[in-house]
């Protein structure tokens, strides 16, 4: 189980280092528009992407 989970945050890394890789300034504006969103607002995104991140989950099962 270890194992899987290692690989799992390994690839949610590499995923994770990509656009700051191949687009640097689209991942610079992008982080910027993030830190001007409302505490609602990031915690709305972050409540999509686990329940998004979830599905996916029980779904691959």
């Amino acid at each position: 189980m270890l194992r899987l989970l290692l690989a799992a945050f390994a690839l949610m890394l590499v995923l994770e280092g990509l656009l700051p890789l191949i687009a640097p300034t689209v991942w610079r504006e992008t982080f910027l528009r993030i830190t001007r969103m409302a505490d609602g607002q990031i915690r709305f995104v972050g409540l999509i992407s686990v329940l998004l991140g979830a599905a996916l989950f029980l779904l691959s099962n």
